[in-house]
């Protein structure tokens, strides 16, 4: 077997590996309603297992990762995917809420653990001038869950109950964890970088700088989508079986959006997430400009999914980059502090909608993501930090300019 095709058998049971776990992510979301007249609790009981997913990524993806830096990434990889599986059996056999919240916790942690290790992994398969398309091939798992795993976790809720959609959850993940125990191979760790190094490293202020370019992308993009479907009904125009169509097309514009991301982020990563935020703000504007026009609207979103899901590989690219010899750490960032701006986000367009609506809410995304464009250019100057060693000290490697 070539090179060439075990990388592509390995990138593909890594993609395997997002698009189970975001499927699983995405089931919750699309059967709130359901899990919650089945336990006899409110719906916004259920949405926690929502934000224990979000807090076990934000929190535990990094410590987990830190942990385990010197680590061969494919036992912990398999670890990280065996837990997964595990934890989601708990709904399946009966768990109440309390025990499948906490569940929920651990399970974001391994998954945050999952996507540092499998990124790593990708990148280790393929020359480096094809980095970035292997991360988003990785990355793409959770950008093609969205399209798939709300219709899907709706539809099986309601043929065979919520719990027996965790047993099929489960299945899935058995067998994604037995093809990559056949053929992911192993990735031994830098052996010349301490874990003191690695944290100093992934946490330089290069690096915090342009992981803050993401918080603030990913807090405007979510005070928008966590009330998409109101603002397609109430504000757009959109109604009946269009809303559901719509929220397809915005799954599948993520997707081609993520996979396109790969590609820009090998060519420049620094220029594809300045123009992704540029994009993303101007479709956040759209919405706030002429979100009344249905026809408007509809495109507005669509291109706020694609760029939005674009940044996902070149900032991943970017921190990776900037953190030098401390990338297995920095590989768990992005993850976690997109959900952190994720969280802020939801949270200032709540506050919005109180004081102003929905209006005050995509004005609120707007301006968080005009804030991160101008972020975005001021550290597209950013080079890596040196890096602690006893050998002589090399120039760092640039990032792959822009091909002409």
């Amino acid at each position: 077997m070539t090179r060439r095709s075990r990388a592509v058998i390995t990138l593909g049971a890594l993609f395997t590996g997002t698009l189970v776990m975001g499927s699983a992510e995405m089931l919750v979301m699309g059967m709130l309603d359901l899990m919650a007249e089945d336990l006899a609790v409110p719906v916004p009981a259920v949405g926690v297992l929502v934000s224990a997913n979000a807090l076990g990524i934000a929190i535990g993806g990094p410590l987990l990762t830190f942990l385990t830096a010197r680590l061969d990434r494919l036992p912990v990889l398999l670890a990280a995917f065996a837990t997964f599986t595990g934890l989601n059996l708990l709904p399946a056999l009966g768990a109440g809420l309390d025990a499948f919240v906490a569940a929920r916790v651990a399970i974001g942690a391994v998954e945050g653990l999952f996507i540092a290790a499998a990124i790593t992994t990708a990148t280790s398969v393929v020359p480096p001038e094809r980095a970035g398309r292997a991360m988003a091939i990785v990355i793409s798992g959770f950008a093609v869950s969205g399209a798939v795993g709300m219709p899907l976790g709706r539809l099986l809720g309601e043929s065979v109950g919520w719990r027996a959609s965790f047993l099929a959850v489960v299945l899935a993940s058995a067998a994604t964890l037995l093809i990559a125990l056949l053929v992911v191979p192993r990735v031994p760790a830098d052996g010349d970088v301490g874990m003191l190094a690695q944290l100093r490293l992934a946490f330089g202020p290069h690096v915090l700088a342009v992981l803050a370019v993401g918080v603030l992308l990913f807090a405007g993009v979510s005070a928008a989508l966590t009330y998409l479907v109101p603002f397609l009904g109430g504000v757009a125009g959109v109604s009946g079986p269009w809303i559901g169509v719509c929220l397809m097309g915005y799954g599948i514009a993520a997707a081609l959006g993520s996979f396109a991301g790969g590609v820009f982020a090998d060519i420049g990563a620094a220029r594809a997430l300045t123009v992704g935020a540029v994009g993303t703000s101007a479709a956040l504007v759209a919405m706030v400009l002429w979100g009344t026009s249905t026809a408007v609207a509809v495109l507005a979103v669509l291109c706020l999914s694609m760029f939005s899901a674009g940044i996902t590989t070149p900032w991943q690219h970017r921190v990776e980059h900037l953190a030098g010899p401390g990338a297995i750490l920095a590989a768990s960032l992005p993850a976690s502090a997109g959900n952190l701006g994720d969280a802020i986000g939801a949270f200032g367009g709540g506050q919005a909608i109180t004081a102003g609506g929905i209006p005050a809410a995509l004005l609120v995304a707007a301006i968080l993501a005009a804030v991160a464009v101008a972020a975005a250019i001021a550290s597209r100057s950013l080079r890596p930090a040196p890096a602690p060693s006893t050998q002589p000290e090399r120039a760092p490697e640039p990032e792959p300019a822009a091909v002409r």
